[in-house]
């Protein structure tokens, strides 16, 4: 009898560590800590620090993958990587320090354009054509992505082309060699779910450009079933298009649904949980700043979340207020209303209503744009740049910052007015500034163009710059200040800290007092949308 020729192989994370050829470009998939594939992370980086192999590598990926300490974390040595492709390191000290100290060529790419890239070279295509990326730090004619000396002298890896009489972003191919994929489950043949994944990401996308390219798409996967048993509606990853699995060894460490829980059924739909457990967040200046930014919804307008203040409070902020049913809440990984996490599990929620692919919740973003976007906020200038991705030598990286703003009907900047050592008291309805953070976030210039003032000015998006002591607005002529916390001296705590004179608002006004709040919701839902 002949053997079966669609059997899948089955192999070991350290037979996948000694696949991997020296010089290879190795696509990962996954966001923070979701879909990880940890077993054959550590085994490669373990191989590097034994035998100083694989050596040399690529590595590309769409968004952060790790949690301070695991995932892409485990690659992050110099010689092992030369080259990182990617959207964002918030969460990956070493791969920051390595960007900082040069040890490594960095390019940063929005992190929706590299998600639909693999979608792009897998139907054939040599690149990308995007408007999003032009007139930032991304552009070539800026920075080209390039993320310190080391790559400022090599070649482009995007070029702006011209097509009837517009101007585009056309990001270039990466051909992959490897790619490493996880799913929940696989039978015999390999056909795989990611049915207990908190994610659906862009797996199938990167497994196909893996597979134009002639390259090696490797999973790791929690069980195996026999064939046949799974509902063919559950395949995410036909077992024809994935060359090798790894059945992972120590699934509570190296196969958890996110950094924080092994596996909650509430996180993938298969349970909701009560109302009732998801407690308030407590008031700080955070809360603060995210109620405030929270006055700029309306009913039945779309939101998304980014990483920080937005992501962490706005949505808590929301459900409090007993919002929940008027406006619908989205993050970059795909997720539509619910109760998001943030931090290192940033991108995964309870409760959801919906959940779509990582590509296509960037086809949304960069085509149609979300009604209201709330972002972070590194520094601000006077033409209204927004610097949210390089501080210094140190680069979190655009994640979908880019993508997302720049298509964004509304955008809203939330963010403390300075950093570093900031303390505050907001007893008796006012502010009172305890102590002054020691860094200035309102300069002169921004350290790297994130978001392009004046080209958002033009085309007259909608632009709120929050913070716990100041409200500022994108007007034609510049940055306008419109609001001030009431207990806060105009002239000393806001003008004079600040390296630009923004336009004061003939009608400045003193923020709501109902913000300060602390025993309960402010009471928006009686005067939403009025």
């Amino acid at each position: 009898m002949a053997a079966n020729a669609l059997a899948a192989t089955f192999v070991t994370p350290e037979e996948v560590a000694a696949s991997i050829p020296d010089g290879a470009t190795i696509c990962t998939i996954g966001m923070t800590l979701v879909s990880a594939s940890e077993s054959n992370l550590k085994a490669i980086e373990q191989r590097f620090l034994e035998t100083g192999h694989p050596c040399g590598l690529t590595l590309l990926h769409s968004c952060g993958q790790s949690d301070r300490a695991r995932g892409i974390q485990h690659l992050a040595h110099e010689g092992l990587v030369t080259r990182i492709i990617g959207s964002h390191w918030g969460l990956q000290p070493r791969w920051m320090d390595m960007i900082a100290n040069n040890q490594v060529e960095a390019y940063c790419l929005p992190q929706g354009q590299i998600a639909q890239l693999y979608r792009s070279m897998a139907c054939g295509l040599p690149g990308k054509m995007s408007k999003v990326g032009l007139g930032t730090f991304i552009d070539p004619r800026v920075e080209g992505g390039k993320m310190n000396e080391r790559t400022k002298g090599l070649p482009d890896i995007s070029e702006v082309i011209e097509l009837h009489g517009e101007e585009y972003m056309f990001y270039h191919e990466v051909p992959i060699d490897v790619c490493l994929i996880r799913g929940t489950t696989c039978d015999e043949m390999g056909n795989l779910t990611t049915t207990d994944e908190a994610m659906k990401l862009e797996v199938f996308n990167a497994v196909l450009a893996t597979k134009r390219y002639g390259g090696q798409v490797i999973a790791q996967v929690r069980e195996v079933a026999q064939t046949g048993t799974i509902n063919p509606k559950d395949v995410t990853v036909p077992g024809v298009f994935i060359d090798k699995v790894v059945v992972c060894p120590n699934p509570e460490e190296d196969h958890r649904m996110t950094s924080s829980i092994y596996f909650d059924p509430s996180y993938v739909g298969k349970l909701r949980v009560p109302a009732s457990a998801v407690e308030p967040a407590p008031f700080n200046e955070r809360k603060f700043i995210a109620r405030r930014g929270c006055k700029e919804l309306y009913p039945g307008c779309v939101v998304n979340l980014g990483t920080g203040i937005p992501n962490d409070m706005v949505g808590r902020v929301v459900a409090e207020e007993g919002l929940s049913d008027q406006v619908m809440i989205t993050v970059e990984s795909g997720i539509y209303g619910g109760v998001q996490l943030g931090g290192i599990d940033f991108g995964i929620g309870q409760n959801l209503l919906a959940m779509v692919s990582h590509p296509e919740q960037f086809d949304y973003y960069d085509g149609a744009g979300v009604d209201v976007t709330y972002m972070g906020m590194g520094e601000l200038d006077g033409e209204g740049n927004v610097n949210s991705t390089k501080m210094g030598p140190r680069c979190a990286g655009a994640g979908g910052f880019v993508d997302i703003t720049q298509n964004a009907k509304t955008v809203v900047f939330l963010g403390t007015f300075t950093a570093k050592g900031a303390r505050y008291d907001f007893s008796d309805g006012k502010l009172t500034i305890l102590q002054e953070g020691a860094i200035k976030k309102m300069v002169s210039h921004v350290g790297q163009l994130s978001f392009n003032g004046p080209a958002a000015r033009r085309k007259g998006q909608r632009v709120v710059v929050v913070t716990e002591r100041a409200v500022f607005e994108l007007v034609p002529e510049g940055v306008m200040l419109t609001e001030i916390a009431p207990g806060v001296d105009l002239q000393t705590q806001v003008l004079d800290m600040m390296d630009f004179s923004p336009i004061v608002s003939p009608d400045l006004r003193e923020m709501d007092a109902a913000l300060f709040r602390t025993d309960g919701p402010c009471g928006f839902a009686e005067s939403f949308g009025a």
